[in-house]
């Protein structure tokens, strides 16, 4: 990718901080803008921060899944959504738990802070780095972490084809009760 050097780490960390800044800020203008459209708009720009999150995790995989599926699929359902509906210019009106959910959010926000800052984070670098791990169990876990697209699409296609389908049939049935439901009779 980038090399071993010491600028591949510093990039990384760059992108790392710039992806959390931009992911935490529009998630709050999500929650905090009073136009819906807009609001929807800083979705899209979260689920893609959070793409870029996977891509930098190597999991390359579900950064696409992330965005075909969140960026693709449900942020345009949510738009058009939207788009559909009257008054989306007013939003909606404030309600009287404001204040103690917005007190809840911060305890749970402290809660996350203290759990990943008191964490002791164990890292497959250092740890091969080290030599902790013995020859056998560091080949292991060098396979496991190298590529992991053509592992995944072999388990959907041999070992979980059955799961796969009934979960495109449920998500099929899923679509036509939501157009029956809707449907002027």
């Amino acid at each position: 990718m980038l090399g071993q050097g010491t600028e591949a780490s510093l990039f990384i960390d760059i992108a790392f901080w710039l992806l959390a800044i931009s992911s935490i800020v529009a998630a709050v203008a999500v929650v905090q803008l009073q136009n819906l459209f807009r609001a929807a708009l800083f979705l899209v720009v979260s689920f893609m921060a959070v793409a870029g999150m996977f891509v930098l995790l190597r999991a390359e995989f579900l950064a696409a899944v992330q965005v075909l599926i969140y960026v693709g699929a449900i942020s345009v359902l949510i738009i058009f959504a939207i788009l559909m509906t009257g008054e989306v210019e007013r939003g909606s009106a404030a309600h009287s738990m404001r204040i103690p959910v917005g007190i809840l959010a911060a305890l749970f926000g402290a809660a996350a802070i203290f759990v990943a800052v008191d964490t002791n984070w164990l890292i497959l670098d250092d740890v091969l780095r080290n030599g902790s791990l013995s020859a056998g169990v560091e080949n292991e876990v060098k396979k496991v972490f190298s590529n992991t697209i053509p592992s995944i699409g072999r388990l959907l296609i041999q070992d979980f084809v059955l799961a796969f389908e009934v979960a495109s049939v449920v998500l099929l049935a899923a679509i036509i009760g939501a157009l029956a439901l809707i449907r002027e009779r």
